[in-house]
């Protein structure tokens, strides 16, 4: 039997042997967004944390709790060779590359300041309040920017972001995909056509400074090889790929 976790935080032993572990994980851990399955309710062996589109499974390998994953496409990443063979023998899964990124960045705040200033003519900063909220909610170029929080108020309350604004309308934002209590989990889009002008480096800046500012560690994940080179040019320097599977 499969079990939610009414303290997600019994399933940390599970984790514990995980070398870095991704930020959205403690986000589930720490009870703050995010939901835990698990085989047991207080001593669990395997353990599935799952937040947004992405689940990470932990401990024992165990089919029922992957079954149990929420009924639509995920990213599982799983903890080891072990949870991969269980995969790849039970389900039609595209296996993927991803990129991790250092914690301990110490950046260089003067180079994150030009890039911020480097924002083009035409273009401003807004940061994601409400009404912004709203309408990154209903444009699936931005949704994933605000939507893992499940609700406008919560967003409002643990998330951060900002947004370039030309004409009146978003073509890039910067926000926290995940949050926990010492730092969110970087989400970064812009529209194709606006591309290759600098938009997502500033507001990436703008974001990062803004965490700088609060004590906050601005974390980064990238899904590809273009999101770590800007990653890089940020300051951050990459850690390891590591293996996800796309499943129905």
């Amino acid at each position: 039997m499969i079990y939610e976790l009414n303290e997600p935080s019994k399933a940390a032993p599970v984790y514990a042997s995980w070398e870095e572990l991704d930020v959205s994980v403690i986000a589930c851990l720490e009870n703050v967004m995010g939901k835990v399955f698990a085989n047991d309710p207080e001593r669990p062996e395997s353990a599935m944390a799952v937040i947004g589109d992405f689940a990470f499974c932990a401990g024992k390998p165990d089919l029922e709790l992957l079954r149990a994953k929420p009924d639509r496409m995920m990213l599982v990443v799983p903890q080891n060779k072990a949870w991969e063979e269980l995969i790849e023998n039970n389900f039609p899964a595209y296996k993927r590359i991803r990129y991790a990124i250092r914690k301990d960045t110490k950046f260089d705040r003067e180079k994150l300041k030009a890039m911020v200033n480097a924002l083009p003519a035409g273009y401003s900063f807004r940061k994601i309040d409400g009404e912004l909220y709203d309408i990154c909610l209903r444009d699936n170029k931005f949704k994933d920017n605000v939507s893992v929080f499940g609700s406008k108020k919560k967003f409002l309350e643990l998330g951060r972001g900002f947004a370039v604004m030309k004409d009146g309308k978003i073509v890039s934002a910067a926000s926290s995909y995940s949050r926990y209590s010492k730092g969110i989990d970087i989400e970064i889009s812009t529209r194709k056509e606006e591309r290759h002008k600098g938009l997502g480096s500033a507001v990436a800046a703008r974001l990062i400074l803004e965490c700088l500012d609060e004590g906050l560690c601005p974390a980064w994940d990238a899904a590809n090889k273009m999101s770590v080179r800007l990653a890089e040019k940020l300051g951050y320097e990459f850690s390891h790929e590591y293996v996800c599977y796309s499943i129905e």
